[in-house]
């Protein structure tokens, strides 16, 4: 194992299994920094070190804030799951399916919540969400392929924010590692949960 790959959070491996690096055909200007290559089928690669990089720094920027602070929002069916169990980890509050505008800026509103940062994962069906959180000024972390714009967005993760088994394994490594920066568990101890635990069957 080389110096590079001992260093990312989970093996290499298990980030090619779930295909978190696999993107779209599309690709637009801001996203192409973190593109490695483009596949002969024409499907954009993300750079798996840049992935990993981002997921600790997502995780480091989340642990700042308690886990009612924080408000997850996901609209994309196959992110419900995975969502929820970050919800259920950690304590943070979950927002999965569609997310009605004016729900953090509307105190009329019976599902009126407040947040102090924002993880959502799809900038662009999550855009009623993104709003909400410029409107109340708080920051906004967002899972990002290779045809996401970043308007608006404070920290991108890059990765396939579309397939169940790459939502899986983010939103469990965001977990893992929120509760590891919080010190609510040691590094290298059983989370608790398993990648499996976080993946729609």
């Amino acid at each position: 194992m080389t110096e590079e790959t001992s260093t990312l959070i989970v093996p290499n491996d298990e980030y090619l299994k779930a295909g978190i690096h696999i993107g779209t055909k599309f690709r637009t200007k801001y996203m192409s920094n973190f593109i490695y290559k483009t596949r002969s089928d024409g499907l954009s690669v993300l750079n798996i070190q840049a992935i990993d990089e981002r997921l600790k720094l997502a995780a480091k920027m989340l642990s700042h804030y308690a886990p009612e602070d924080i408000l997850v929002v996901c609209r994309r069916e196959t992110g419900v799951k995975p969502v929820q169990m970050f919800g259920k980890a950690t304590g943070a509050k979950v927002f999965a399916g569609r997310y009605p505008p004016g729900t953090m800026t509307n105190p009329a509103l019976k599902y009126y919540t407040e947040a102090k940062i924002m993880l959502v994962g799809d900038a662009w069906p999550d855009k009623n969400a993104v709003d909400d959180a410029l409107k109340a000024g708080i920051p906004v972390i967002a899972l990002c392929d290779t045809n996401n714009q970043s308007n608006n967005i404070d920290l991108v993760i890059p990765c396939n924010n579309k397939g169940k088994k790459s939502l899986g394994l983010v939103f469990w490594v965001l977990a893992k590692l929120y509760m590891e920066y919080r010190g609510l568990s040691n590094k290298g101890q059983a989370f608790g949960y398993s990648i499996d635990d976080f993946s729609e069957e």
